[in-house]
């Protein structure tokens, strides 16, 4: 994430934390005194997102919307749906590690 885009998030949670309208010219102000340079886009960007959605919302979203829960399987009888509850765990088999003889010639022959 660029400089500018985080320079003006901040902002952005600092004004709504401070329960202050956002606007792109108080966020440029904001952006302006903490000496970072941001293209003059940027600001008024983040002042029309604030503007369609609630900012508080959008942090108490953070994580969310990622992929599909797993289904759960719904069982009749106890002892399969306490199974299905359970974490499959999948034992790994560990390989023997391959010699010359496995494959039935030598480098050397």
């Amino acid at each position: 994430m660029a400089g500018s885009e985080l320079a003006c998030i901040y902002a952005t949670l600092i004004l709504h934390d401070e329960d202050i309208a956002i606007s792109s010219d108080k966020i440029a102000t904001l952006v302006k005194s903490a000496n970072v340079n941001v293209e003059s886009y940027w600001p008024s960007l983040f002042a029309k997102l604030a503007e369609k959605r609630n900012v508080g919302d959008l942090i108490m979203n953070i994580g969310a919307g990622g992929g599909a829960a797993a289904p759960i399987a719904v069982s009749s009888s106890a002892p399969a749906a306490a199974s299905a509850a359970a974490p499959a765990v999948e034992e790994k088999k560990e390989e023997a590690p391959e010699s010359d003889d496995d494959m039935g010639f030598s480098l050397f022959d």
